[in-house]
């Protein structure tokens, strides 16, 4: 053991480096890990080690003595350790052996294959704790908000060794940011047993609700003769309605706006270091997407961290988890759904107190039946009927999802007819699905979109080569580039978003990889984000300029996709306003058409849009004689707020 290494973290952070890591190599088959500790005072009657996450594949030695192992990847490890550990001060040796790359696991596991990684980076990524207790044990806490009841359903697990007929269970319900306490009781379960449950529910006076606008959260302590734990939980409903297509938080219709996080991906990225374990970092991370009228994001392909969901809870934002599965139409014959059932099961109990968990993923682009089998059977244990996405397959339930990953510009990859914004005028607004989706028409969740991605500096990556020569021609600049990747992508969100046929629209992605180093390079990377600077996390400034309008909550969209208009003509340009928020929005549309920085032109419309609603102000445009190159703009402008932008490049051509 001639090397250290932070725990949570990779193998690729030890100290001197390994080389090599995450690749498969006949160097080796495992790392190593070593810890001493010592536990003052007897043992008690639990000893319980937890590893929340390790890749790939764990074998766990204390004093010599085997203890266990566990293979999945995603899920976290329960071990006894009462027979091995020592206690009264006296010194523990814990070995943990990780498998050196996704090989190591059998091909009967989700491996978490992406075919956009080139690296597999093993090592013990999150925490590792040590749990002492007596009896009897809280093994697990479900908390099931009940809003329209003002109360919350408590579900605990107990594991009472000493078989009292009579086990009393306290609570302490508190508001988590200022520690005051609403109300305290006690539950008597009753039943002989080692395993019991306890049932109740705890009234929640002056209820508050919790949501990305206002994410309050509470605390509720539960504690036993032996043992004493707490959870963190927010009051908050969310399902989806088959009706109207929308996601309903808190009872009430809800637009998701989002993007993705691919925590797996940015594992291997050369400037990760030690980011996705400093939480002023991640915290920065989300209050930056906050800053883009984000209030979802998709964790995609992959678990971060724990206490990324703690964050996320606090922050505000609703979660779409995605448990690590992606095979496109190549399902390993070996992997079944008993195997996925129980890490799913593992999963779900990891992430249902946590408010911002609003969607259970099972699989990324998969067409599979194994999936579906797979969480049929576990979908009843997650009491708040949280809904699933199964991705490109069947959908499980009429309550659930559909994703829909319209790529328009993907033809371009393919070689076929480039794909213009111009064709949007014959584009549907309602994303396409799978055929296997097609049983069911349920709100689509569009969470990945536009096929346009830029590497971080600037140079496009090996999937849109092809799209930016089509768009802007083979020798355009860096900054041609940024302005193309912006301006096209605010376009195409407001298409998606001012239609209201998605319940969410998510773009892709808000941190994944970025591989940039020439079209020869055997590992260049296929998507990225937008950050310009990641200690920082300053994204690019064309992004923010023009993207962020387009998430705006109030948005607006110029429904007029022609490239060239007649000169000396009368043109329709129908302007669509959305109003996201829970009250009506009043303010004024302005159409500008601008040449060389100046307004030629301008007029303008007051405008109101109801509460969750959309209207179509029709205004006509006196297109001037003069031919040529202009940019039109309308802008929301409200008292005391920034204006909201949409804009459209046109071409002023004489009549033939």
């Amino acid at each position: 053991f001639e090397r250290r290494i932070p725990v949570p973290g990779l193998c690729d952070m030890a100290v001197p480096a390994f080389g090599d890591v995450g690749r498969v190599t006949s160097q080796r088959q495992a790392f190593w890990y070593r810890r001493s500790f010592t536990v003052e005072g007897a043992v008690p009657e639990t000893a319980m080690l937890k590893v929340h996450k390790a890749k790939y594949g764990m074998q766990v030695w204390l004093n010599g003595q085997v203890v266990g192992e566990h293979l999945p990847c995603f899920t976290p490890a329960l071990l006894d350790v009462k027979k091995q550990l020592r206690g009264r001060g006296r010194t523990n040796e814990l070995i943990i052996r990780v498998g050196a790359n996704r090989e190591s696991l059998p091909e009967t596991l989700p491996r978490g294959w992406d075919f956009e990684k080139y690296l597999y980076i093993p090592g013990l990524y999150d925490s590792v704790e040590l749990i002492l207790t007596k009896t009897p044990r809280i093994v697990n806490v479900q908390t099931v908000p009940e809003i329209e009841a003002s109360c919350v359903r408590v579900v605990v697990e107990l594991e009472n060794l000493r078989k009292a007929k009579r086990v009393p269970l306290t609570y302490v319900l508190r508001e988590w940011r200022s520690g005051q306490e609403v109300t305290r009781g006690e539950y008597e379960v009753a039943g002989e047993g080692v395993n019991l449950k306890a049932d109740f529910r705890v009234p929640i006076r002056d209820c508050r609700l919790w949501s990305p606008e206002d994410p309050f959260l509470y605390t509720l302590e539960l504690s036993t003769a032996g043992d004493s734990t707490q959870t963190r939980f927010g009051m908050r409903s969310f399902r989806f309605d088959k009706a109207s297509g929308r996601a309903m938080l808190n009872g009430k219709p809800y637009f998701m706006r989002g993007t993705n996080v691919c925590i797996y991906r940015f594992f291997e990225d050369v400037e990760r270091a030690n980011r996705p374990w400093r939480r002023e970092w991640v915290r920065k991370l989300h209050q930056r997407f906050a800053g883009m009228h984000w209030n979802s994001i998709r964790y995609c392909i992959g678990f971060p961290p724990d206490f990324w969901y703690d964050i996320a809870d606090e922050e505000g934002f609703l979660i779409q988890d995605e448990f690590p599965i992606w095979y496109l139409g190549e399902w390993p014959k070996a992997l079944k759904s008993e195997a996925i059932a129980p890490q799913y099961t593992d999963w779900m109990r990891e992430r249902w107190n946590h408010p911002c968990v609003v969607i259970w993923d099972a699989q990324n682009e998969s067409t599979t039946q194994e999936t579906g089998k797979a969480l049929a059977s576990v979908r009843d244990l997650d009491l708040s009927n949280r809904p699933w996405d199964n991705g490109w397959a069947a959908p499980q339930s009429d309550q659930d999802c559909i994703e829909s990953h319209p790529y328009l510009w993907i033809r371009n990859w393919f070689g076929g007819e480039p794909f213009k914004l111009s064709d949007l005028a014959k584009t549907s607004p309602r994303p396409g699905v799978r055929e296997e989706q097609k049983a069911e028409t349920l709100p689509i969740v569009n969470n990945e979109y536009a096929w346009l991605w830029l590497n971080r500096d600037g140079t496009p990556t090996c999937l849109t080569r092809n799209v930016y020569s089509d768009l802007i021609g083979p020798t355009a600049s860096i900054p041609e580039h940024r302005y193309t990747y912006a301006r096209t992508l605010a376009a195409l969100t407001e298409f998606w978003r001012s239609h209201r046929e998605c319940a969410a629209v998510m773009h892709f992605c808000g941190l994944g990889y970025s591989r940039s180093g020439g079209w020869e390079r055997p590992e260049a990377g296929a998507t990225s984000d937008h950050f310009s600077e990641l200690e920082s996390l300053n994204l690019d400034p064309m992004f923010v300029e023009y993207v962020r309008d387009a998430f705006a909550p109030v948005g607006l969209m110029i429904d007029m996709w022609q490239e060239a208009i007649t000169a000396g003509s009368e043109q329709a340009v129908p302007v669509a306003v959305i109003n996201d928020l829970p009250e009506p929005w009043q303010g004024t549309v302005v159409l500008r058409l601008i040449q060389n920085g100046k307004t030629v032109t301008e007029q303008s419309q007051a405008c109101t849009v109801e509460s969750l609603g959309r209207t179509v102000i029709g205004l006509t445009l006196s297109v001037p004689k003069e031919t040529g190159k202009y940019l039109l703009t309308a802008e929301l402008v409200t008292k005391d707020k920034d204006p909201v932008r949409s804009l459209r490049d046109v071409q002023i051509k004489a009549a033939k």
